[in-house]
């Protein structure tokens, strides 16, 4: 979610790494295994090992930067892949807020070092994401971090996140694991089945696309909005029962530290997922229908 510029790397690495586990009911964990079993693993994975790639290799640019400016130390400068061993002194209080038949679902990139510590979303002051969801008509008042757990009794709209385990910055995570959670993903909204997901990002998009097309998207791809409908996500069909998955809108990073897009521009793409959740949202209200669960 949220990210700050990271901070000097560890040298040194430790040779036990700790693992998160993940905090969901007993209950809930017994079906998403069960969906789980059903996905089959990532086709394709376009990174090399990440046990080598503790350091940052800069980039020509950046190297003549550096040597102008008489700086010479590129690892205490340069952001870049960060194994989990470098945050295991974190614990992640953050949960999902999840519910069954929501209008959409908001997935995130990763928790960072604020909302993992909070154990609320999108919680850091420079994140633009309750702004944007206000602003674009997800929901008719501005809400708060603290608020996430309400979300889907409130206004029908649930949070995820693609990885769970907490970074200062995105670039610290490697694809392989992006590419991993995609499976865990897709049972989730199996399981919860939405009538809509939302991808909060361009490198979370990315990271399905290589799993479900076995190879990276190409630049005249990709594009923001709704996807076409052959790209829904958490397609269940296991003998019986069938779901032919939730529409799949990509929406920008609410990274306050992503540049490259203006706010107005975000916002014009927020507004277009706002608007039908909105329409649907008065929908529902009319037809009498509610979030089961």
């Amino acid at each position: 979610m949220e990210h700050l510029s990271a901070n000097k790397q560890n040298p040194k690495r430790r040779d036990n790494h700790s693992h998160q586990q993940e905090k969901t009911s007993s209950s809930f964990q017994g079906k998403l295994d069960r969906y789980l079993c059903n996905t089959p693993p990532p086709r394709h994975t376009t990174r090399a090992s990440i046990q080598d790639n503790d350091k940052t290799t800069p980039t020509p640019k950046r190297k003549r930067e550096l040597t102008e400016t008489g700086n010479t130390s590129t690892s205490k400068k340069l952001k870049g892949y960060a194994p989990p061993s470098k945050y295991a002194h974190l614990v992640n209080n953050l949960t999902d807020s999840l519910a069954p038949n929501l209008l959409c679902i908001f997935v995130g990139l990763n928790p960072g070092i604020r909302t993992a510590t909070t154990g609320h979303a999108y919680n850091h002051p420079s994140n633009l994401f309750w702004k944007l969801l206000y602003k674009s008509g997800c929901t008719p008042r501005l809400c708060r971090a603290v608020e996430d757990g309400d979300m889907p009794q409130l206004y029908q709209l649930g949070l995820t996140n693609i990885v769970s385990r907490p970074t200062k910055d995105g670039s610290e995570l490697s694809k392989e694991e992006m590419d991993q959670g995609v499976a865990v993903l897709e049972a989730k909204i199996a399981l919860q089945r939405p009538e809509a997901v939302a991808i909060v990002g361009k490198s979370i998009w990315e990271s399905i696309w290589r799993v479900k097309h076995g190879k990276s998207i190409k630049k005249d791809q990709f594009k923001y909005g709704w996807q076409d409908d052959t790209e829904r996500i958490g397609v269940v069909v296991t003998g019986d029962e069938q779901w032919p998955g939730a529409r799949l809108f990509v929406a920008t990073t609410t990274s306050g530290l992503a540049a490259g897009m203006r706010p107005h521009e975000k916002e014009e793409i927020w507004k277009e997922l706002g608007v039908w959740v909105a329409k649907r949202r008065a929908e529902r209200t009319h037809n009498g229908e509610e979030t089961t669960g």
